[in-house]
C-alpha cells in the first residue's frame, strides 16, 4: 500500500465492522454462532471455531477483491480508465453508498451461496467447517454489504493498491461479532441477548454517521475532480 496505508486500513476495518452489525449480516453472524456452538465440544473449540470463521470471511473477501481488481486491471481499456478517472468516479460512488446507508436509496438485490444443508454440514465440520462457513456467509451479499464492499471497499483497494490486505481487514471486521460472541459462549456469559440489542442500536447510529461522512467526502471529491478539475 502507499503512504495512506494506515487511514486506508482503518477505513477498511471500519467498513467491515459496519457491515457486521447491519441487519442482514448480523443475522448470518448469529446463525454462524448457532452452527458453530451447536457442534463444538468445548469452550476452547468454540473460540477456535469463531476465529476460523472470521479467517474464512477474510480469505473470501480478499480472494474476491483480488479477482475483481486483477480482472479490471488486466483489461487495458479499463485499467487506463481507472488510472485516469478513478477520482472522478469515486466521488459520485461514495455519495450513492452514503445514500444507501441513510436509507435514501434502496437496493433490493441480494445473493446467497450454499444451501441450508451445506451450511449444516460445514457447522459440523469442526475448525475447517467453521472456516468454510465463513466463506459461504461472506459471499452471501445483501444490499448494505454489497454497497459497502463493491461501492466503497473495492474502489478503496484499487486506489490504495491493496487488493488483498484491505479486503482482508474488511473481512476481519465483519467477523468480529462472531469472535466476541464465541468468547461470551466460551466463558458462559449470559449477556449475548443484551449484546445483540446494543449492536442494533450501534448499527443505526454508525450507519447515519458513516453515511453522512461518505456523502460529504463524495460531494467534495465530485466538486474537486468533476466540476473544478
Amino acid at each position: 500500500m502507499n503512504e495512506a496505508s494506515l487511514p486506508a486500513a482503518l477505513a477498511a476495518a471500519w467498513l467491515g465492522v459496519l457491515t457486521s452489525v447491519s441487519p442482514c449480516p448480523l443475522a448470518t453472524n448469529i446463525a454462524a454462532v448457532g452452527f458453530i456452538g451447536r457442534h463444538a465440544a468445548s469452550p476452547v473449540r468454540v473460540m477456535a471455531a469463531g476465529l476460523a470463521y472470521t479467517l474464512g470471511r477474510a480469505i473470501a473477501y480478499a480472494a474476491l477483491a483480488a479477482l475483481i481488481v486483477a480482472g479490471l486491471l488486466a483489461i487495458p481499456a479499463v485499467s487506463h480508465f481507472l488510472q485516469r478517472y478513478l477520482n472522478q468516479v469515486l466521488g459520485p460512488l461514495l455519495v450513492l453508498v452514503g445514500m444507501v446507508l441513510l436509507g435514501l436509496l434502496r437496493l433490493r438485490a441480494s445473493s446467497s451461496v450454499g444451501g441450508q444443508g451445506l451450511r449444516e454440514r460445514a457447522g459440523r465440520g469442526g475448525i475447517l467447517g467453521a472456516a468454510l462457513l465463513g466463506v459461504l456467509f461472506a459471499l452471501s451479499f445483501c444490499p448494505v454489504s454489497a454497497a459497502l464492499y463493491f461501492g466503497s471497499l473495492i474502489p478503496l483497494a484499487v486506489s490504495a493498491g491493496s487488493p488483498l490486505v484491505l479486503p482482508g481487514l474488511y473481512g476481519v471486521g465483519t467477523g468480529l461479532p462472531v469472535v466476541i460472541v464465541a468468547v461470551l459462549v466460551a466463558t458462559g456469559s449470559q449477556r449475548i441477548g443484551a449484546l445483540a440489542a446494543r449492536a442494533e442500536t450501534f448499527d443505526v447510529w454508525a450507519r447515519r454517521i458513516t453515511g453522512t461522512i461518505l456523502i460529504i467526502v463524495g460531494t467534495y471529491l465530485t466538486l474537486r475532480y468533476v466540476f473544478l478539475g
